[in-house]
């Protein structure tokens, strides 16, 4: 796999070589390239499909943020910079598969596209609207990472170029008064293609109330995975039960 940096927007970009569709993989409000590990490589190698992972700006090797993040950021993703990538990278046959904030991103974009360009998307722990539990975690993780005690700041600085960009503009956002209205219902009846949810049932950052909203929202063929036993990110509680859900979505897609 190939690291390296877009010409024009200037972004982290990994790269797995193979057919189509191209899996592009969207990471989670902390996450980046790294913070993937090798699940995407994985799931590209057990399908033969290509891949494209990147970091987006602010996160892990791209470019930092312009602070403060506004409460719109997941639709300005979506909306402006998603589009703009695909089109460099030439891709027009993909299937997302996101993470977090990054699930809530392709929906965005694919609901606001009618589906154009894309055969299906994996959501893991996706977000719809704003959950009490979303920002009570936010709020903790955010004294864990002002407190020099902890190991948080650290440990995420392994992985960000500028960990503070990074965190603090993600966790303002997040936990501004204005992010309690946002939501993203509105592009869920224009998903009509299918759609795969993973999500732990010990997720601490939402409930299967979101699970709910997406398969009750979309006009596609939707499918829920409840992972026993794990929380936030399935693709490290439970890797083999995600790396199979996902590998089997790609391949009914073929």
């Amino acid at each position: 796999m190939d690291v390296e940096a877009t010409a024009v927007t200037g972004l982290e970009i990994e790269r797995v070589e193979g057919r189509k569709p191209t899996l592009v993989f969207l990471h989670e409000g902390l996450g980046c390239v790294s913070r993937w590990r090798d699940f995407p490589r994985r799931v590209a190698e057990a399908t033969g499909c290509a891949a494209l992972v990147y970091s987006r700006r602010g996160y892990g090797q791209s470019p930092p943020e312009d602070l403060p993040r506004l409460p719109t950021f997941m639709h300005e993703e979506a909306l402006d910079v998603l589009p703009v990538l695909l089109a460099e990278e030439k891709i027009d046959d993909a299937i997302l598969i996101g993470h977090s904030d990054g699930a809530s991103i392709a929906l965005i974009y694919t609901g606001a596209n009618s589906g154009a360009g894309v055969r299906g998307i994996v959501a893991i722990s996706p977000h719809t609207f704003v959950e009490d539990v979303c920002v009570d975690a936010i709020e903790r993780l955010r004294e864990q990472y002002l407190d020099p005690a902890t190991e948080v700041r650290a440990k995420l600085g392994k992985h960000h170029a500028d960990v503070d960009n990074t965190f603090l503009g993600w966790a303002a956002a997040w936990l501004d008064p204005a992010f309690l209205d946002w939501e993203i219902s509105e592009y869920l009846p224009d998903v009509r293609v299918p759609v795969m949810v993973i999500q732990g049932e010990d997720d601490e950052y939402g409930t299967l109330a979101q699970v709910d909203a997406v398969c009750g929202g979309v006009s596609g063929p939707s499918e829920r995975v409840i992972l026993p036993a794990c929380g936030h990110v399935p693709q490290r509680a439970q890797p083999e039960a995600t790396f199979d859900a996902v590998v089997r979505f790609v391949r009914d897609r073929l």
